[in-house]
């Protein structure tokens, strides 16, 4: 007797993927492998949150810099601190951010060389082979004649703010227009005759008294 023929059913495969496909079994759980894990958007990384990244500052249209306290900017300095930092590309806060750092160095240096120049004047001053050496207090004060005669409150102003009183050619001035005055007296800035007066005996004295405001 002939046996009844069966066809075998189809089999649902059901066992956990190769660990070349996407997951895989980890304890009962389902774990992404590295390869399931989706490509990642160049464009979108770092930006979990969908915000999109602020693109940089460029140069404002016109720049507006703002000085220390109590100091001014010269204006055809900045306006061309302006156009290298608008051919650099830089913004309002980083050009004026740079100006911050450099300006008070640069203001710095040349206060610096003003101080040497007047230094160096006063040295030259001190040796000088016509009023300098060891009478030089005494010729300043004959110096100081001239300028007490001829001289004014904002020219001995000039001369102490800008150092100028320590160059020798205007003390060569100043001294040799004083021994053109009366050695025992001179004429002194309001009109009247005054008897001279020693000097003091260092250079800086000597320098500070010849552009006094007080006649001596």
């Amino acid at each position: 007797m002939n046996e009844p023929t069966t066809t075998a059913a189809p089999q649902i495969n059901n066992a956990p993927a190769a660990a070349s496909e996407s997951t895989l079994a980890v304890d009962g759980q389902i774990a992404d492998t590295p390869q399931a894990q989706a490509p990642v958007d160049a464009g979108k990384a770092g930006n979990s949150e969908g915000k999109t990244a602020e693109a940089p500052k460029g140069a404002p249209e016109k720049y507006e810099f703002k000085a220390p306290e109590g100091r001014q900017f010269d204006n055809e300095v900045m306006s061309s601190f302006s156009e290298i930092a608008k051919e650099l590309n830089l913004s309002q806060e980083s050009a004026q951010k740079m100006l911050d750092t450099v300006a008070p160095k640069m203001a710095q240096r040349q206060a610096q060389q003003i101080e040497a120049m007047r230094q160096e004047w006063a040295t030259s001053s001190q040796a000088d082979k016509e009023f300098g050496g060891e009478k030089i207090a005494e010729n300043l004060t004959i110096a100081k004649r001239a300028l007490d005669t001829f001289g004014t409150p904002q020219l001995r102003s000039l001369l102490n703010e800008s150092g100028l009183g320590n160059h020798p050619e205007l003390i060569r001035f100043f001294f040799r227009a004083g021994k053109a005055i009366s050695e025992d007296q001179y004429v002194v800035g309001n009109g009247s005759s005054a008897p001279s007066k020693a000097g003091p005996r260092d250079f800086a004295s000597a320098a500070a008294a010849l552009y006094s405001t007080q006649n001596s």
